[in-house]
């Protein structure tokens, strides 16, 4: 049955741009990775990402998640970092009150146009402040910056 049973990956961007990826996996030695594709797909320092293996705060003891590690977890990570990514897009499009669509991606930043302005640049620790409330939501877009990734090897 743990074979089969679902793993996740929960990343949160506190207010200040610092983040914390939850595991349901055990320790395996690894976790330094794990913050390090974290960074590279958000821009950030790696130390600004603290990993917590088999985190029972955040998803509980008992419900059925596979705690063994996972060949899965690399690419579990790069698609949570993507979600924050694309919901940061919308956000980033609100504070510039521009369409997100016209934002590009500049490593750690959405900008208008090449991103030289630096007024129509919004960094992800801009963005993380910015979806905890200091500015309006686009519709639909719940606060915060946050996202799970749910998978199985």
């Amino acid at each position: 049955m743990s074979d089969e049973a679902y793993r996740a990956v929960f990343l949160r961007v506190h207010p200040t741009g610092k983040m914390v990826l939850s595991l349901t996996t055990s320790p395996d030695g690894h976790e330094p990775q794990y913050a390090q594709i974290v960074a590279e797909q958000l821009g950030v320092p790696a130390l600004d990402v603290k990993v917590v293996a088999q985190d029972t705060d955040r998803f509980g003891v008992g419900h059925g998640y596979n705690t063994s590690p996972s060949s899965g977890i690399e690419a579990a990570i790069t698609s949570v970092a993507a979600k924050i990514r694309d919901k940061a897009q919308l956000l980033a499009g609100a504070a510039l009150e521009t369409s997100p669509e016209k934002l590009a991606w500049l490593n750690g930043a959405w900008a208008e146009g090449d991103g030289s302005d630096p007024q129509k640049v919004r960094t992800i620790e801009s963005i993380a402040l910015y979806a905890h409330g200091t500015g309006a939501l686009p519709p639909g877009v719940e606060g915060g910056l946050d996202a799970q990734t749910v998978y199985r090897d």
